[in-house]
C-alpha cells in the first residue's frame, strides 16, 4: 500500500495492482444454462515457465498464447468479446472508474470467540480461572437442547473469498499500475480479479469525463496517445475549508 494525494491536498490512502501480461486465453458459449445469452471470457495472466502440465501445455498452444500462472473467467455480453490473443492494458479501467476487487483473505488458522467474533470474554478477576477467552454460554436448557446453526464459535478464521468495491485513483499505462482506494483482500504479490462494480449500474460507475468508456476495450491506437499517467478528481468543495467553516 501506499499513498496519493488528491486535488485538495487529502491524503488517500491506496492500493497497487499491476496488469502483467492479461490475455484472452478461450471464449466459451453457452446457450443452454446462461439466461440472458452470455458469453464465457477466459483471461489468462502472468507468464509461466516451467511445471507446466501437458493438457494446460495444448490448452495454451491451442490458443496461441504463453501458459499462464493464473486463469479466470468472466462473464460478458456478445457485443463485448475481444479476439484470442487480445492483451489487456490497464487503461481498460478510467480514474475515477468503481471497480469490486475479489480475492482469497489472509488465513488467520483457527482462532477463538473474541480474535474471529470480537467477543468481549469473560471477566479478567473474581474468581474466573482460566477461561478468561472463553466463549460462555453456547446452549439454552433441555428445550431445545441442542446449540443453534450459525452460532459464532471458534473456528477457522480468514482464507475467504471476499469482495470490496473501491475506486480507481490513478493509472499508470507504461508500467500497467491501477492504484485503487484502500486495502485488498489478500497477501503481497495475490492475484486479485477485477472487474467493473456490481452495484452501481450504467453510468453511475464511471466518471463523467470518461463517458462512454472503452468497449470492449482501450484501442491500440488511442492508448498511444495517452499520457503516461491519468489521476481521478475529487471533485466537491475543498474538505479543508468545510471544516474550517
Amino acid at each position: 500500500m501506499t499513498a496519493l494525494w488528491d486535488e485538495w491536498g487529502a491524503r488517500q490512502p491506496c492500493t497497487v495492482l499491476q496488469l502483467e501480461d492479461v490475455q484472452v486465453v478461450q471464449i466459451v458459449e453457452n446457450k443452454k444454462f446462461v439466461k440472458p445469452h452470455l458469453v464465457s471470457v477466459q483471461i489468462g495472466c502472468s507468464n509461466k515457465t516451467k511445471n507446466i502440465s501437458r493438457p494446460l501445455l495444448g490448452h495454451f498452444k491451442t490458443a496461441g498464447v504463453p501458459p499462464k500462472w493464473k486463469l479466470c473467467d468472466f462473464h460478458v455480453t456478445t457485443d463485448a468479446v475481444l479476439p484470442v490473443g487480445s492483451e489487456i492494458k490497464a487503461a481498460h479501467f478510467v480514474p475515477g472508474q468503481y471497480i469490486d476487487l475479489q480475492a482469497p483473505s489472509i488465513g488467520k488458522g483457527f482462532a477463538g470467540v473474541m480474535k474471529r467474533w470480537g467477543f468481549k470474554g469473560m471477566p479478567a478477576s473474581h474468581g474466573t480461572s482460566k477461561t478468561h477467552r472463553s466463549a460462555g454460554s453456547t446452549g439454552q436448557n433441555q428445550s431445545p437442547g441442542r446449540v443453534f446453526k450459525g452460532k459464532k464459535m471458534a473456528g477457522r478464521m480468514g482464507g475467504n473469498n471476499v469482495t470490496v468495491s473501491s475506486k480507481v485513483l490513478k493509472i499508470d499505462n507504461e508500467l500497467n499500475l491501477i492504484y485503487v482506494k484502500g486495502a485488498v483482500p489478500g497477501h503481497k504479490d495475490q492475484f486479485v480479479r477485477i472487474r467493473d462494480a456490481v452495484k452501481k449500474q450504467g453510468t453511475a460507475c464511471f466518471p463523467q469525463d470518461y463517458l462512454p468508456p472503452p468497449f470492449p476495450t482501450i484501442a491500440p491506437e488511442i492508448l498511444e496517445t495517452l499520457p503516461r499517467e491519468l489521476i481521478a478528481k475529487s471533485g466537491g468543495i475543498d474538505p479543508f475549508l468545510a471544516k474550517e467553516s
